[in-house]
């Protein structure tokens, strides 16, 4: 499975790495591909190091801008003109969307896939890892959002939030009928 994973290129403590580098295993352990910003730093670079030392794929999609800052040993890495065309590249190769700790460009590309999923323009599983309670506001503002009528369908159809990497990882392999 091609496994997107929209999260933080900082520089990140273990409370954050330490997680994500298990979730990196699970994921090259399982076969999977990681579908990610193309980064060689920071928390990026943890998941996509766990990831290629675990056996599996790594598909980069990076930016313009940031091209300099592209992994060079990628299996494969793509280049796009801007960030609207990044996220597009992102959603098209992947099918499942994991959402880990980020700042603006994390949150930004979050709530664009979950508008898109919310308008039936894909069906892909997104997960949110909700490492170290990161996501805990986020998830009750979703949920306060859903009982006061602002989303047209279940909380539940639009997101799945994980307390671990293995309960991510088994959500989505049971969403693609691998389990």
């Amino acid at each position: 499975m091609n496994i997107c994973v929209f999260l933080s290129a900082a520089d990140l403590d273990d409370r954050y790495t330490v997680p994500a580098r298990e979730f990196a295993e699970l994921l090259g352990r399982g076969g999977h591909t990681l579908v990610w910003g193309g980064s060689e730093s920071g928390l990026m670079k943890v998941v996509a190091d766990g990831v290629q030392e675990s056996g599996g794929r790594l598909v980069g999609v990076s930016v313009d801008f940031l091209a300099a800052k592209a992994r060079t040993n990628a299996d494969e890495m793509v280049i796009a003109e801007d960030l609207a065309e990044r996220k597009a590249l992102l959603l098209a190769k992947a099918d499942a969307i994991v959402i880990m700790v980020g700042g603006t460009g994390t949150l930004d590309e979050a709530t664009e896939i979950l508008e898109l999923k919310k308008h039936g323009k894909h069906t892909k599983p997104v997960v949110l890892l909700n490492t170290a309670g990161f996501y805990d506001g986020l998830r009750q503002q979703f949920q306060r959002m859903e009982e006061e009528g602002f989303l047209p369908l279940p909380l539940t159809d639009l997101v799945f939030f994980a307390e671990d990497a293995v309960g991510a990882l088994a959500h989505l392999e049971e969403s693609a009928g691998l389990q």
